[in-house]
């Protein structure tokens, strides 16, 4: 629970996290290295000083350390845990559905764990699918249309065989699917995170919540066009966040430019753990107004202490009915709130 300087207690559900494992051990080839190393790239540059990892703790940290980076010392209430498999260049998988479930049982009440399909593998992604929802009741997907699948190098959320699986989704109540489109990591195309296939799934999946993870950066102007006449897309926050620290006014025209096209009720919180920490994130943003000649230009639009609340946790909560009340009451007696007190 995040505590506002003037004590007001604020719910946070870190809608972006990850578990994983990118150690040299589990790296598949070169192209895993160059992944990790992108990754470290954007901690380093984007991070405070203070916030610095050892490179092999980033490669690969432990069940441990995201408790209590989340949780302990952290102001996350609850976080959702997005899989990313990149089975081409990793052994046992960078961030996996059963990986991350094993870690996240002992803590039931803290983590929503989504799994993740690639349409390019067929029946047997609807069949996966149907595995992860009956095995463990998922409410959400990860989407990463840029992931390589042999001699594929991309997908798009429009093709025939996506749209297949969505259908499947919305029939058995997997409803949020977030899709990465921000900026690209080395090996993978930039152009195969293009936002353009947004506009057709979320059209034609209108049952369906589309989280753009990253809020489509660097392509924000053509996210925000589609997001404001779509009422089933939403802005992810994740990668936008630590520029609040390295750029504050960049950040500042991004939040405005949410803000004024898409709407406070549809933007969520995400620290994108391990990449940063969220503690130094929330503070900062709690902190954080928006330049008053940003926001003149965009009718004035600010981020009040009630749109704050909203993206850092309720707005997330609606979307994977969390009875936020419950959950603070729930979370009262919780052994980390019991130390940390």
């Amino acid at each position: 629970m995040y505590k506002t300087p003037d004590g007001k207690e604020i719910f946070v559900l870190d809608g972006h996290v990850h578990f994983w494992d990118a150690s040299p051990e589990n790296q598949a080839n070169v192209h895993g290295k160059q992944f990790i190393d992108c990754f470290y790239a954007y901690h380093t540059n984007l991070s405070p000083e203070e916030q610095l990892w050892e490179k092999a703790k980033f490669e690969k940290y432990s069940e441990e350390d995201i408790y209590r980076d989340l949780f302990v010392d952290g102001p996350d209430d609850m976080a959702i845990i997005q899989t990313t498999v990149l089975r081409d260049f990793y052994k046992e998988g960078f961030g996996c559905l059963e990986r991350s479930h094993e870690m996240a049982k002992r803590h039931p009440e803290r983590f929503i764990v989504n799994g993740s399909f690639d349409p390019r593998d067929g029946e047997k992604a609807l069949e996966y699918i149907h595995w992860m929802k009956e095995t463990f009741d998922i409410k959400g997907v990860k989407m990463y249309t840029a992931e390589w699948n042999g001699g594929s190098k991309g997908w798009a959320l429009n093709d025939p065989a996506a749209y297949k699986c969505f259908e499947l989704c919305d029939k058995l109540g997997i409803r949020n699917i977030h899709v990465h489109k921000g900026p690209t990591i080395i090996p993978l195309s930039k152009d195969a995170f293009s936002v353009d296939d947004v506009d057709y799934a979320a059209t034609d999946f209108q049952n369906l919540n589309w989280i753009v993870e990253h809020c489509g950066l660097p392509r924000l102007d053509d996210f925000c066009w589609i997001a404001t006449q779509e009422t089933n897309v939403y802005a992810g926050l994740a990668v936008a966040m630590p520029f609040i620290h390295s750029r504050p006014r960049y950040f500042g025209e991004v939040m405005a430019e949410l803000l004024w096209w898409v709407g406070e009720d549809k933007i969520l919180f995400g620290s994108d753990y391990a990449i940063w920490t969220p503690q130094w994130l929330v503070e900062k943003f709690w902190n954080y107004q928006i330049p008053e000649d940003i926001s003149a230009e965009r009718s004035g639009v600010q981020l009040t202490d009630a749109i704050k609340e909203k993206i850092l946790g309720l707005n997330a909560a609606k979307l994977y009915d969390v009875d936020v009340e419950a959950m603070k009451t729930q979370l009262a007696g919780a052994p980390v709130q019991i130390a940390a007190e």
